[in-house]
């Protein structure tokens, strides 16, 4: 039996996205809500967490350290496990610490979490000497990888793999009928979702040959060159896959990746950014950030007005959360001079 901590609100909800697929004059568009989560405001770091804070436990860890960006979900998500499960929490962060605290990085503080700042070239040093410091001082640390995209936090995604294919992505808020004649496990005929460290593609792909799934699994890259994401997640996928029995081999081309969209760099928001996040809130009420989710959703846009997909498919946007990120951001940055 695999560890597991049962703490995320599951299953996530599967809404229609009818006004948005409208002025996209494109196919139909779902939303899988996985910014519910429920954990410090949710997201898909959350599933993972149910299985690296399991593990943690069992092994007799107090404190779990991990990295990332200022305003990184995972840190937020994994500080606020670390206060749920009694551990202490230490996060070495890239940057200079601000001069105003807000948004994920605010939360790291209320959830008690201690935070170190160091240089981006630095930070795997300074991670290891986090750990060290940390086990000589008797916490028994338990290093939470970077965006728990290890074999053991890439299961969260293999589970909810099953957990979609469960749903029936008709029922929910859509009462539409199955279209004729597709077969529930090729149904949406695609997920699409914003991928980086590469544990949320890694789970989904396994869970995908596990449960049958015969739809496509698209990551649009945050950060990575598309080769190089495609060999980590195969990878990934292969070394999670030991987790559940016999090991299953991943070449990297089955691994869809698109990689068009992170040119400007990580974290960089640009006009495709501000349009995919203003079109989702104007459409449908639904916030997407502007790191993960708004890049994800400006790649699937221009897809769609590319004419990519057929009309006739059904698209799942899968919302990997990372709302309180837009808290720190300025106005202007998205709305310019208007007031409207």
């Amino acid at each position: 039996m695999i560890p597991r901590l049962k703490f995320a609100h599951l299953p996530t909800p599967i809404e229609s996205l009818p006004r948005l697929s409208q002025a996209l004059g494109g196919p139909r568009l779902l939303v899988k809500r996985d910014d519910q989560t429920g954990l410090a405001f949710g997201g898909n770091k959350t599933r993972k967490l149910e299985f690296l804070v399991a593990d943690a436990q069992s092994q007799g860890a107090q404190t779990l350290i991990t990295a990332g960006a200022a305003q990184s979900n995972h840190c937020r998500q994994t500080a606020a496990a670390a206060a749920r499960f009694g551990f202490k929490c230490i996060l070495v962060l890239t940057g200079d610490a601000p001069a105003q605290v807000s948004g994920n990085l605010l939360l790291d503080h209320l959830c008690g979490a201690e935070i170190i700042w160091t240089e981006k070239s630095q930070r795997e040093a300074m991670l290891q000497q986090t750990f060290d410091q940390a086990e000589g001082q008797g916490y028994k640390p338990y290093l939470v990888p970077y965006g728990g995209s290890s074999p053991t936090g890439a299961m969260g995604y293999v589970f909810a793999m099953e957990e979609l294919l469960q749903q029936n992505p008709c029922k929910g808020s859509d009462p539409s009928a199955l279209p004729q004649g597709r077969p529930s496990q090729g149904f949406p005929d695609w997920i699409i979702f914003a991928s980086s460290s590469g544990g949320t593609q890694a789970g989904l792909a396994l869970g995908a040959r596990i449960f049958g799934y015969k739809g496509k699994v698209l990551g649009i890259s945050i950060d990575e060159p598309q080769r190089a994401l495609q060999e980590h997640v195969a990878k990934l996928a292969s070394e999670t896959s030991e987790r559940l029995g016999e090991r299953m081999d991943f070449p990297a081309d089955e691994i869809l990746v698109n990689a068009d969209y992170n040119a400007a760099g990580y974290g960089v928001l640009t006009d495709a950014e501000r349009e995919a996040i203003r079109l989702f809130a104007r459409t449908e009420g639904l916030l997407l950030d502007p790191v993960y989710t708004g890049r994800a959703a400006a790649g699937m846009i221009d897809l769609i007005r590319k004419g990519f997909f057929k009309k006739d498919e059904t698209i799942l946007f899968l919302h990997t959360g990372g709302g309180p990120a837009l808290f720190a951001e300025k106005y202007n940055r998205f709305i310019g001079n208007r007031r409207d």
